[in-house]
């Protein structure tokens, strides 16, 4: 009997194609930011559709780079190194990255950070977590959001605050249970969720662990994404 021949290992395929695709969008992004930064609403009629299809791209961008990573820490690829970071520059680099989308639907991005506060955490995961949450506050705020970061008790909190209505209570619930399933009406995988339930899990000091969690309230009144880690 003949040897059948191995199957490729399609997983490695999927990831590297989702790299391509999460290339591809990144320049994408970036072509649209520089076009909303040289136009204004009164100058180009579709200023809004192309400030919503910088939205759309953005969140399309962080699903692709969720899904990467996960790929990698599920197959202990991913190269897991807390350093120790100025919260007061993470803050101005997030505000950096997100403020052409703010700018264009012209919301307000509030920050407040200790000038002197110092943490150990990966950066780029962090980076991930927080900038989808002010993507996703975008949609739904009235018109301001509020990026803070500051020791609480023996934890850093990282808060994403918005004026917008609120979580609904399904997904309070679903964070608090550590279980989402798909949305059809919404579109919703909980992928989001779950990729900052996990990063928050990561990152692990003196028998305490990260975590993530969704309230309403706050600052504002509205939604609030809290990442904690220790």
């Amino acid at each position: 009997m003949e040897e059948k021949d191995s199957l490729p290992d399609m997983s490695f395929f999927l990831a590297s194609s989702v790299h391509d695709m999460k290339n591809s969008l990144s320049l994408l992004s970036n072509r649209m930011e520089h076009f909303l930064g040289e136009l204004t609403p009164d100058s180009f009629p579709g200023y809004e559709d192309l400030s919503q299809m910088l939205y759309e791209t953005k969140r399309v961008n962080h699903n692709l780079i969720q899904l990467l990573a996960l790929y990698k820490v599920g197959n202990h690829l991913y190269p897991f190194d807390p350093q120790p970071f100025l919260l007061n520059d993470f803050v101005h680099e997030m505000e950096a990255q997100c403020r052409p989308l703010l700018a264009s639907r012209l919301i307000e991005l509030e920050t407040s950070c200790p000038d002197d506060l110092i943490w150990y955490f990966d950066e780029e995961l962090v980076n991930g977590v927080i900038g989808q949450a002010i993507n996703n506050a975008s949609q739904y705020t009235r018109d301001r959001i509020r990026l803070s970061a500051a020791q609480v008790g023996d934890m850093l909190e990282i808060r994403v605050e918005d004026n917008g209505a609120g979580y609904p209570a399904s997904m309070l619930q679903a964070i608090e249970s550590e279980q989402r399933g798909i949305s059809f009406g919404s579109g919703s995988t909980g992928l989001g969720l779950y990729f900052g339930r996990t990063v928050a899990a990561m990152h692990r000091n003196k028998g305490l662990h990260g975590r993530l969690r969704l309230e309403n309230g706050g600052c504002y009144g509205g939604g609030c994404c809290i990442l904690q880690l220790p």
